[in-house]
C-alpha cells in the first residue's frame, strides 16, 4: 500500500468514525419510548413550540414570558422579556433581576421571593422560554465546510459533534493538534491545543464540551 493510499485509508477511518457518532445520537434520540416521548410533550411549552427543559440555563438575548397567576395588569407589561447582555430582565415593581447561571425554574423561585418580600402575597409565578437567543461556534480550517455550526438549543454540543456538523475532518486533516479559541466576557481569551483524534479513539469519553461563540481550528498535518 502506498503512503498516499494509507493517509487516505487513515482519513475515511475517521470520517467513518465521526459518521457513527452522529448516528449513535441520532438513534438515541429516537429510541426513546412512546412514555418518555409523552412525558416530555407534558413539560412546559414555550410559544415557538420548544420544550423548556429544566436544566437549560438561561443566556443573554434569550426573551422569557413571565406570567403571575391572578394578576393579569402585570402580566400584560411582562409578556415578552429579554435577557440582557448583564444577564438581567427588568420586571414592573421589583425592577432588575440577576438570572446569571440561572435556569427558568430557579428563575421562577426567584422572581416568587423578590414579590412576595414586598408587594406579593405567595405569588404563583411561571417562567416560559418564549424566543432562544442565536447560539453558535466556528469550525475552520481543514474540514469538509468550514462554517459557523449553530449550537442546539437546550443541550451541549462536543467539539468532536461540531466538527462532524462541519463535515468531518479532511485527508490532510490533523486532528492530534486542534485548537480550540475561546473568549470570556471580561474580554480575555484563551487558546487550547486538543487532541481530538485520542477522543474518537475513547468512544467520545471525555470530549470536550463547547461554549456559544468557541472557534474551532483544524489545521493541516505536516508530512
Amino acid at each position: 500500500m502506498t503512503f498516499c493510499s494509507l493517509r487516505y485509508l487513515q482519513a475515511l477511518l475517521f470520517l467513518l468514525g465521526f459518521l457513527a457518532q452522529l448516528g449513535y445520537l441520532f438513534s438515541a434520540d429516537s429510541g426513546r419510548s412512546d412514555n418518555q416521548f409523552s412525558a416530555e410533550k407534558g413539560e412546559s411549552q414555550s410559544e415557538s413550540g420548544s420544550a423548556n427543559r429544566p436544566n437549560y440555563v438561561l443566556q443573554p438575548q434569550d426573551v422569557l414570558k413571565v406570567f403571575i397567576f391572578q394578576h393579569e395588569d402585570l402580566n400584560k407589561q411582562i409578556e415578552a422579556v429579554q435577557v440582557s447582555p448583564e444577564h438581567t430582565i427588568s420586571l414592573p415593581l421589583i425592577g432588575v433581576v440577576s438570572l446569571r447561571e440561572k435556569t427558568a425554574r430557579q428563575a421562577e423561585q426567584i422572581i416568587r421571593e423578590a414579590y412576595n418580600r414586598d408587594f406579593l402575597v405567595n405569588p404563583q409565578v411561571s417562567v416560559l422560554v418564549v424566543k432562544y437567543s442565536e447560539r453558535s461556534v466556528n469550525v475552520i480550517g481543514q474540514v469538509g465546510k468550514p462554517d459557523r455550526i449553530p449550537f442546539p438549543q437546550e443541550k451541549g454540543l462536543t467539539i468532536i459533534e461540531a466538527i462532524a456538523l462541519a463535515g468531518g475532518p479532511t485527508r490532510l486533516a490533523d486532528l492530534r493538534r486542534v485548537k480550540l479559541t475561546r473568549k470570556y466576557e471580561d474580554g480575555s481569551s484563551s487558546v487550547e491545543e486538543i487532541d481530538v483524534s485520542a477522543m474518537m479513539n475513547k468512544g467520545s469519553r471525555g470530549a470536550v464540551l463547547l461554549r456559544t461563540g468557541d472557534v474551532i481550528f483544524v489545521p493541516e498535518r505536516i508530512l
